[in-house]
């Protein structure tokens, strides 16, 4: 048997493993290797954006709205409905957002040049560069979590079977029925 090399040593998930095997038989270790592993790794992933959030002055929805109307092409613009829907957040909890953002500088209201009554929302140059720094700052965290990986493994990990499952719908199993 060839020794290990330092990517294949045993880490705290294998002890764990090992140490449910007989007492859990029903089991499959490579599975429940791979579930414990994601969840490190998601775990990891969400400490490193909610500090970056933090630094930010944003939460979770902020910083997805900033996203959103970034990506809104060069003007930058939708509407409180539209950008509420795509969220899936009620009327009252959108504009709680908006009227943090504005009032951060982030985003402006302006009046909706096709409907007297409506308003758009538009991204500030400030409300630009604070989301754009934030994702910079996020990737660079995350280039450092996976720089753990080789550039093989980088490669190869968005190819296989998990990228596909990852995005597929799961059915729930549910509990077996009692016999009775």
């Amino acid at each position: 048997m060839a020794t290990k090399t330092k990517t294949e040593e045993r880490d705290h998930i294998d002890r764990f493993l090992e140490s449910i095997r007989e007492r859990l038989p029903m089991l499959d270790p490579e599975v429940e290797g791979i579930v414990d592993r994601i969840q490190g790794l998601h775990r990891r992933f969400r400490r490193e954006m909610d500090e970056t959030l933090a630094e930010f002055e944003l939460d979770w929805v902020e910083y997805k709205l900033l996203g959103l109307l970034s990506r809104e092409g060069e003007v930058y613009r939708s509407s409180p409905g539209r950008l509420a829907r795509i969220m899936e957040l009620s009327s009252g909890a959108m504009t709680n957002r908006l009227d943090r953002l504005e009032e951060a500088g982030l985003l402006r209201r302006l009046p909706d040049p096709d409907d007297r009554r409506g308003i758009l929302v538009e991204l500030t140059a400030d409300g630009k560069r604070v989301y754009e720094e934030a994702v910079g700052v996020q990737a660079r965290k995350e280039a450092l979590v996976a720089s753990a990986l080789t550039v093989a493994e980088k490669k190869q990990l968005p190819a296989t079977s998990a990228r596909k499952r990852a995005t597929s719908p799961v059915r729930p199993l549910g509990r077996p029925r009692a016999l009775s």
